[in-house]
């Protein structure tokens, strides 16, 4: 979630009235600021063709003002440099910003087609940036003698870390390097945005056809229905269950026709696996030995040694060390959960990995007297949001929010609210987009369409995207335990952005290390079951009547059930994803399922009932999206939670004091210092580990 790379584009402020050769119109909506609040996106006059033309536009204005900027006769300074790159390529950022929040929320196939158009022409254009030389002349006379310029910190912070981008962006190679990097990254770029586009095709041809509904039996009527629309919509008989993004799909833990549990479970691993056109193998080995090739050629062994040099945890070293502290641990106590499901499920079934959810659920039935699912009826989505979510951040931060129905959306699915400070100064918009689509990517994430920044007088603008199941007609939508704990986590994300309060947009909100961004959203999932949110929006959407604390206790009894399987499946995951990146440049795979095989094997976490939470050819984090060599983030990041969760819990919890604390010292900082520095001045001290090993059960191996 870190700012698009188009941002370093260079310009130069005082040549900015200058006119360009370059002819803006009324007609294309993306060529100049939205006349709306903050700047939010016209969405109403938004077409698909206005992207190609406005991208153009976009990368010859960037073009343009590089030029200027390393023309001048000027010595280089701070400000004509470095703060004129800061505020340079605006309108190629608001294109581009808008361009992709549509591809992952309503990507339909036109967008997706310029994706493909357009994905390799911006990677040559980000590098005619950073392999200029007489920028890269600019900034680096400046980093050479930053200790006499007498800039306060962030701005420090700002030059060294421009001139970082440009040397990791490969600044100082020779000619021939650079020539190979730009094929590099064209080639990175088409194959990524084919990986994605082959994945949501293959999952969408993947949904499994239902002919009999009697085969359901488990589901709720909801969602029987819900299934009974989308192969409507379709134009399919019967029902159509769609697969999300992880291994497991949700509806194995209910449904009772083990055949369809099967199918289901099928359907999701061949996913990326197929002879066709949206085969994502030969695409996996083609990223990873690009990506290897590249590394070496910026003077690392691997990609991860590249990732990581830029991340928290500083090295490969440093993360395979914690994922082999957790990994035993956590496959012994997965296979003492398999036992348990072994004994449950009887000495006629064979238990496979697509039992596992089921045969999970009796288990927590029998052993704790709690069915989770008998929690969905006090779940409604919108009292979640509203009393719970909303009213988290008014304890917390004193927020409050507004509906905004007037301004554009586009789909109809989409809420937006306005956000408002404590004492009614405006914060910002939030989007709220909670349903699964066709045209929308599987998972949760959270985005911002305008970032903050002092220097440009932007205030933020953020969504939540998450793929609940939309319930056909008027039925209300009803939500698990996971789905409310998303919600919460993403509105973290979300609090990171609307806090922001940096000066440079390059450290607005997010802006942060991959292994730190998840930290905020991560303690923001506490307060989903926090006693005194609950006791607002946990109410039964029928009778309003509160969810009984025994239902409670019987819940957060269960909070170590499962965690086993829970941190195998995640660190099998996280130990894929460093194995591809850590090869070198010379390493030869050419069998993506048994490199997959040895590698989980090798780090001794293959376990035939518990699959990684994603196999490599729909591993989209690592192969599509920033997390590549960084999907351990998550317990990394989880190791400074729930050492601040121990905090929360022993200064008062949900109280405004340690909101303001919380929002003051971490979330209002965006990338302004070192995310260690930060979290150690927040919290004190360095992040102790014991709590997180605590809360997933793993103490006692």
């Amino acid at each position: 979630m870190r700012r698009l790379i188009v941002l370093v584009a260079a310009a130069l402020t005082a040549c900015a009235q200058q006119p360009l050769p370059i002819m803006k119109t009324d007609a294309n909506p993306l060529l100049q600021p939205s006349p709306l609040p903050y700047e939010y996106p016209p969405f109403d006059r938004i077409r698909a063709e206005h992207f190609l033309p406005a991208f153009e536009v976009g990368m010859q204005e960037s073009l343009a003002e590089l030029d200027a900027l390393v023309s001048q006769d000027a010595e280089p300074t701070f400000e004509n440099t470095i703060v004129a790159m800061e505020r340079g390529a605006q309108t190629l950022q608001r294109v581009a910003t808008i361009f992709y929040g549509l591809v992952g929320t309503h990507g339909t196939d036109e967008l997706q087609a310029i994706n493909k158009t357009i994905s390799p022409k911006l990677a040559a254009h980000q590098d005619k940036l950073y392999l200029n030389a007489a920028a890269f002349a600019r900034v680096d006379a400046l980093y050479q003698k930053r200790a006499s310029l007498g800039l306060d910190a962030e701005s420090l912070r700002l030059l060294e870390r421009y001139h970082t981008d440009f040397v990791r962006a490969g600044a100082q190679l020779d000619e021939p390097q650079q020539a190979r990097l730009r094929e590099i990254n064209a080639e990175l770029s088409a194959l990524t945005t084919q990986f994605q586009q082959n994945l949501l095709k293959h999952t969408n041809e993947l949904a499994v056809v239902v002919t009999d509904r009697e085969e359901l039996a488990g589901l709720s009527d909801t969602e029987i229905e819900a299934a009974a629309a989308t192969a409507k919509s379709r134009g399919v008989e019967g029902y159509v269950l769609t697969l999300q993004l992880p291994t497991l799909q949700p509806q194995l833990a209910d449904l009772d026709h083990r055949p369809l549990r099967e199918r289901i479970h099928r359907a999701s691993v061949q996913r990326g696996l197929t002879d066709g056109a949206l085969d994502n193998r030969p695409v996996i080995l083609q990223i990873v030995s690009l990506r290897a090739e590249r590394a070496r050629l910026l003077g690392y062994d691997t990609h991860a040694d590249y990732v990581l040099a830029n991340a928290t945890a500083g090295t490969a070293d440093a993360v395979n060390t914690l994922l082999a502290k957790l990994a035993p641990p956590a496959v012994a106590n997965a296979r003492k959960e398999a036992e348990r499901l072994r004994q449950a499920a009887g000495e006629a079934v064979d238990l496979k990995v697509w039992d596992w959810p089921y045969y999970r659920e009796i288990v927590r039935q029998a052993d704790y007297d709690f069915d989770q699912n008998a929690l969905k009826p006090y779940f409604e989505m919108e009292r979640v949001l509203t009393e719970g979510v909303f009213y988290m951040a008014k304890a917390l931060y004193g927020l409050r929010f507004e509906r905004r129905d007037h301004l554009p959306v586009y789909h109809p699915d989409v809420t937006v609210y306005e956000v408002f400070e404590e004492d009614g100064d405006a914060l910002g918009l939030f989007i709220f987009d909670p349903f699964a689509r066709e045209t929308k990517r599987g998972g949760a994430w959270m985005n911002s369409y305008v970032q903050q920044s002092r220097l440009l007088g932007k205030r933020p603008v953020v969504a939540n995207h998450l793929n609940i199941t939309k319930p056909a007609g008027d039925e209300p939508v009803l939500l698990t335990p996971g789905e409310v704990n998303t919600m919460f986590h993403e509105f973290g994300h979300a609090l990171h952005g609307l806090f922001s309060n940096v000066h440079y947009p390059y450290f607005y909100g997010t802006s942060v290390p991959r292994d730190f961004v998840e930290y905020p959203s991560q303690v923001h999932e506490m307060w989903a079951f926090w006693p005194e949110v609950m006791a607002r929006y946990a109410r039964h959407h029928e009778t309003g009547e509160p969810l009984p604390q025994a239902m409670i206790d019987r819940y957060k009894s269960t909070e170590q059930f499962n965690q086993g399987y829970a941190t195998t499946e995640y660190l099998a995951a996280s130990l894929l994803d460093q194995a591809w990146h850590q090869l070198p440049a010379d390493a030869s795979v050419e069998d993506v399922e048994r490199f997959e095989a040895e590698a989980l094997e090798q780090a001794g976490i293959a376990l035939e009932l518990v699959p990684p939470r994603y196999r490599s050819t729909y591993f989209a984090h690592v192969f599509a999206g920033g997390y590549a060599a960084g999907y351990y983030s998550y317990v990394w990041s989880e190791v400074l939670d729930a050492d601040t969760v121990a905090w929360f819990k022993a200064t008062g919890g949900l109280s405004r004091e340690n909101g303001d604390r919380m929002r003051q010292g971490i979330l209002s900082k965006g990338g302004t210092m070192d995310a260690q520095a930060m979290y150690e001045a927040f919290r004190g001290r360095a992040a102790e580990i014991g709590p997180l090993l605590e809360r997933r059960g793993l103490t006692a191996n």
